[in-house]
């Protein structure tokens, strides 16, 4: 018997293996799971060189898979944002504000970008540019609400140079001005994240080696809620391969705490296709290791496929060239055995989508390419019966959580209960998984996500769906662990505490299975590891921690304020 490299005992392990569900103790050798079963019969592979862990009785599970996020682009980002996700009133969002600029230095910017919703608000309203301004009056603020809006204070405006003649080409928006006739602020409202984005692009970045310790910070903060695995989905402005050194770099350094496996998103609308011929020379699908590597194409791979998911307005109609753009581009992906994946909210672009998928990989092998239909708020049975015969999956989010008012104000309460339709997904038998779609949207606290799963909430505590909609603890739980495998192609690899697969898996600091339903949103893990390395410690584990990282710069929000897993103060 090969003797184990650590042993976990004594505790109550949920590990999503239908042939052993529930465990005691856990052996790992080599980064992988050895054996797992009762504590006597997994002692038995202990040795006078084996670390042994008492769990204590906690719960532990499979370390959990975000099927779609933004995760390199936040990485860059992450020390530069001052986050909402869970603050209870907008008096208290600006009260931070406030103190971030009364500590934020000459030449940057104080961002809040994604993760939160009105609907959070003890208010129930959104912030005014006069309220920014009275609170930041010096030093430029750029807040983000979702997809549909943004605004960008006086001394924003100042700082770029806006005037009624520059933002013109950037987006359409109101420019508050004062009694004198000079701008006070810039009220952006669009739905259409590309010209909200453009000018959050061009604010301050950070440099290579504080991009590197952001993105540190950042996985630090998610193995803190027990996240070990993300699909990233790029995103605007996210260019490959220029925007991926970082991630490259702490890969090369055996220092990437959160395994990544990342799509391509077309950004230059009109030459999707060349980037496409130019990425397919620089990379293949599969090219990487078990912790950063290629794996497909997507979510957009052509601008006139894309069909925003901002319920304060009307559902978008995909334009009338959406076929003819999309078809060359399908083609040679294809061809070239590239899964992709479609970012897809209402029924009626699912259906023109599927119908070009049918037409372009008659013959193709779909069932292969392990490819993927995001969100799907609105889409019928039908449909979802449509993807599970070409080989596809579907990939859904809690976004709706942010923008339940909004939805219901629009297509009515009946509407509401029945919206993001996972159930009906279950039933219709297509690889299914759960995700954030973070951080410009929704928060990247995966528990936020499983809590709305369970119990049909939004992010205001008014009732989304229906009862017969809403999931049990362990189908939520499976939607975030072994089913998300399937859609890094790992599938047997990970998302199980089952011998063989990676020793990815997360002690949580209280009992996912027996707690209230509304304590499941403030879930976090106590210890998190990754190929059987520790990755996070606390509590009665915090002796096993690994090395605390080097500090954030003294004016990042993140040190003074924290973030969901962050500790909200750096030790002296």
């Amino acid at each position: 018997m090969t003797t184990a490299d650590l042993i976990l005992m004594n505790g109550k392990v949920t590990t999503m293996d239908p042939a052993r569900p529930e465990a005691a103790a856990i052996a790992v050798t080599g980064g992988l799971i050895q054996a797992v079963g009762p504590d006597a019969d997994i002692m038995a592979y202990q040795s006078p060189e084996t670390r042994v862990i008492d769990l204590r009785g906690q719960r532990v599970i499979p370390g959990l898979i975000d099927s779609h996020t933004h995760i390199i682009r936040q990485g860059n980002n992450f020390a530069m944002e001052l986050r909402w996700d869970r603050v209870p009133s907008l008096a208290d969002g600006l009260r931070m504000l406030k103190e971030q600029a009364e500590r934020t230095p000459a030449g940057q910017w104080i961002r809040v970008v994604g993760g939160w919703s009105a609907d959070q608000f003890a208010e129930r309203r959104l912030p005014t540019i006069d309220e920014i301004n009275a609170v930041s009056p010096d030093v430029p603020v750029y807040v983000l609400h979702l997809y549909d809006r943004a605004w960008l204070n006086q001394a924003a405006l100042r700082a770029l140079g806006i005037d009624s003649h520059y933002y013109e080409p950037f987006v359409s928006g109101r420019l508050e001005r004062d009694d004198d006739g000079k701008p006070t602020g810039l009220a952006l409202a669009r739905p259409n994240a590309q010209p909200l984005y453009a000018l959050l692009d061009v604010a301050p970045k950070l440099d290579f080696e504080q991009q590197l310790l952001s993105t540190k910070h950042y996985f630090r903060a998610l193995n803190a809620l027990g996240l070990t695995s993300a699909l990233d989905c790029a995103g605007g402005f996210l260019n490959y391969p220029d925007d991926y050194g970082v991630i490259s770099a702490l890969n090369r350094r055996d220092e990437q705490t959160v395994r990544i496996g990342y799509q391509l998103f077309a950004q230059r609308p009109g030459f999707e296709l060349d980037d496409f011929r130019r990425w397919n020379d620089l990379v293949k699908p599969d090219a990487g290791d078990d912790f950063l590597k290629c794996v497909g194409a997507g979510e957009m791979l052509v601008a006139s496929a894309y069909d925003f998911e901002d319920f304060s307005y009307p559902r978008p109609t995909l334009a009338p060239r959406m076929e003819s753009d999309l078809r060359p581009v399908l083609e040679f992906l294809f061809q070239n055995r590239w899964p992709i994946r479609f970012h897809c909210t209402y029924e009626e672009s699912a259906h023109r989508l599927l119908k070009l998928v049918e037409d372009v990989g008659r013959d193709q092998g779909l069932d292969e390419l392990n490819w993927i239909f995001d969100h799907g708020e609105t889409i019928s049975p039908a449909t979802m019966d449509w993807i599970a015969r070409l080989g596809g999956g579907i990939s859904y989010q809690n976004r709706i959580a942010f923008q339940a008012s909004a939805y219901e104000a629009r297509y009515g309460t009946d509407a509401l209960r029945h919206v993001m339709p996972v159930k009906k997904m279950m039933a219709a038998g297509v690889p299914l998984a759960a995700g954030t779609d973070a951080t410009r949207v929704s928060s990247y606290n995966p528990w936020l996500a499983i809590h709305w799963a369970v119990s049909g909430k939004g992010r205001g505590g008014d009732v989304i769906w229906a009862e017969d909609n809403r999931l049990s603890r362990h189908d939520a739980l499976r939607h975030w662990t072994v089913e998300g495998a399937w859609f890094s192609r790992d599938t047997g690899r990970k998302g199980q505490i089952k011998p063989g697969q990676m020793a990815d898996l997360a002690v949580l600091d209280r009992d996912y299975f027996t707690i209230p339903e509304d304590d499941i949103a403030d879930i976090e893990a106590d210890l998190t590891l990754l190929g059987g390395k520790i990755v996070f410690a606390k509590a009665a584990f915090a002796a096993h921690a690994p090395a605390p990282l080097a500090f954030l710069p003294d004016w990042s929000p993140v040190p003074l304020f924290g973030a969901p897993g962050a500790a909200p103060k750096q030790a002296a």
